[in-house]
């Protein structure tokens, strides 16, 4: 999610007749107690888990050189080092990897250290990336889904490693930055997110006929809750035109993903961020054993000025950011991204969901 916090923004107040009411509910998400017994959504232990998408679900496969998630203060809670994660710590793929119980699994850019490190799947998401191509160059979600075949021909995942693994497959915007960003168009707004969720539907079914029988999908976060739709608002409250066309596109995808599941026996299932997001960003802590922050909106590492973000450094090497106290205490860490706490209580509010699936 990299470029939405800043691309996403303009020309939706404009197009508000996209959406007629919040998208129909998708799979449910509620409190839950952050320490839970892992059951499964499945009937059988899974052995590994792939994941594709975006900053979201990336664990480090962007180039160190340009990409801010390998700089500080990036990693500054887990491991301690920056590692390619957009956040201080865990990410969603570390939290689902421990749900569905095996080790976060490599970034493909470590593919050749060694068979043993593929026990656990591998992961070949990369920040900023969408279904399409966007402004960060690296490879599309197709792409991905590529050198995820090209290990299968190559026999690296036989049949029986693909059947007893789980898919994780994360959208989180950029498509739409993209868009936003080079057509500035209201008008073919609405088809495009047509095609975007055709498009993600294809990834979908393309990962279920190379081998594996159970994938998650991210439903799109409320992108007008990001600290960059809410900055003019002082971090107090979120865009609702933005998140009522978010909903417009979840609406889509929970259709896409029936259809889907009507041909392949359930084997599709909605991981829906939204619910999620706005269960913590509305908690008032009289949910036992929720996590709850004091002001969710407000990010921990922002830029001093609109001209910096974070992590952001002058010529001299000048940092132009600040950290707050404790990360554990902020939802967010940057523009676009939960904190590692942000992502476990994510995590803890979809316990329940996770549980209900399998």
């Amino acid at each position: 999610m990299e470029l939405a916090q800043t691309l996403f923004l303009p020309l939706l107040l404009c197009l508000l007749f996209l959406v007629t009411q919040q998208s129909a509910s998708l799979v449910s998400a509620g409190h839950h107690h952050h320490h839970p017994t892992h059951r499964h959504l499945f009937d059988w232990r899974p052995t590994k888990l792939f994941v594709f998408g975006d900053s979201y679900s990336d664990t480090g496969n962007n180039i160190k050189s340009v990409t801010k998630s390998w700089k500080y203060p990036y990693g500054i809670t887990f491991p301690g080092r920056p590692t390619g994660r957009f956040s201080d710590g865990r990410v969603l793929t570390d939290y689902l990897a421990k749900f569905v119980g095996v080790k976060s699994p490599i970034p493909y850019k470590f593919r050749n250290v060694g068979i043993k490190h593929l026990k656990y799947g591998m992961n070949f998401a990369y920040g900023g990336t969408g279904v399409f191509n966007t402004l960060v160059a690296a490879p599309n979600m197709t792409t991905q889904i590529d050198f995820f075949q090209q290990f299968i021909k190559d026999s690296v995942f036989n049949a029986q490693d693909l059947h007893s693994s789980v898919a994780l497959i994360t959208l989180a915007g950029n498509d739409y930055a993209y868009y936003l960003a080079l057509n500035n168009s209201s008008e073919g707004f609405k088809p495009f997110i047509t095609s975007v969720v055709n498009q993600l539907s294809v990834n979908l079914k393309r990962v279920y006929d190379l081998g594996v029988k159970k994938i998650v999908v991210t439903a799109l976060q409320p992108l007008g809750c990001l600290p960059g739709s809410t900055a003019e608002f002082s971090f107090q409250k979120c865009n609702g035109t933005q998140n009522l066309l978010v909903g417009f596109h979840n609406l889509l995808l929970q259709q896409a993903v029936a259809k889907l599941n009507n041909e392949t026996k359930s084997s599709f299932f909605v991981l829906d961020l939204y619910t999620s997001f706005m269960s913590v960003l509305k908690n008032n802590g009289n949910h036992l054993g929720s996590i709850k922050f004091e002001n969710p909106l407000k990010p921990c590492c922002v830029g001093i000025s609109s001209k910096y973000d974070c992590g952001s450094v002058d010529d001299s090497g000048a940092k132009k950011y600040t950290i707050c106290d404790d990360p554990a205490s902020a939802f967010f860490w940057d523009g676009a991204h939960p904190t590692q706490q942000g992502w476990l209580a994510v995590y803890s509010a979809l316990q329940a969901t996770l549980e209900e699936l399998y």
